[in-house]
């Protein structure tokens, strides 16, 4: 089974939390972690012109972009994104919003799915964000996995994450590296997805 982990990351910062995520998928066996990036929306003059944005897209220069044939391949999904005023980048959204034949057929319907998030704050609406886009997920008819509190982190953690999902705070100049207990949330997250697509397609 493959588990596919599509995000968008700006400075880099939701990228590693897709690579944290992609640990914790291949920890369980029989699955197979698929990460991709969704298309840039930002115009390259503007990148060009920020050192923070080139090196972030240097960073994921190696990542394809995602097709909807992952998306049919696909046993779970993990959607990660960083917080735009406390809702879902433009660029997830645009991918989701390109998800209509996939719908129309129930293409995504019984697939277990999960949300992570990168904010600049502590209060930058990591929650809201993933109860955001939990809406166009439940249309799509895919099952909703959190984080359950038997990941002990979810109780220390001090960069984020929650029952809704991993969450990471990477300060107002997107620099905070995820700490222990984020990358712990992360890759329990990986695992649970992993774990919960491989239940549902034994059933």
């Amino acid at each position: 089974m493959k588990v596919l982990i599509v995000y968008y990351s700006t400075y880099g910062n939701v990228y590693k939390m897709a690579k944290l995520v992609e640990e914790g998928v291949a920890e369980v066996k029989g699955v197979e972690p698929l990460v991709r990036r969704v298309p840039e929306l930002i115009p390259l003059s503007v990148i060009e012109s920020r050192e923070d944005m080139k090196a972030g897209r240097e960073m994921q220069k190696d990542i394809p972009l995602v097709t909807l044939d992952d998306f049919k391949a696909a046993g779970a999904i993990a959607f990660g994104t960083p917080t735009r005023f406390g809702n879902v980048s433009a660029q997830l959204k645009n991918q989701i919003d390109q998800l209509t034949s996939l719908w129309l057929a129930g293409e995504l319907e019984g697939k277990p799915a999960g949300i992570f998030v990168s904010t600049a704050s502590l209060h930058g609406g990591q929650e809201t964000t993933i109860l955001t886009l939990m809406g166009p997920l439940l249309h799509l008819g895919m099952i909703l996995v959190g984080v359950p509190y038997s990941v002990k982190e979810l109780f220390s953690t001090q960069g984020g994450g929650s029952p809704y999902g991993p969450g990471h705070i990477a300060g107002l100049d997107s620099k905070r590296e995820i700490d222990q207990q984020g990358a712990a949330i992360c890759r329990a997250f990986g695992r649970r997805l992993a774990e919960v697509g491989l239940r549902l397609q034994k059933k």
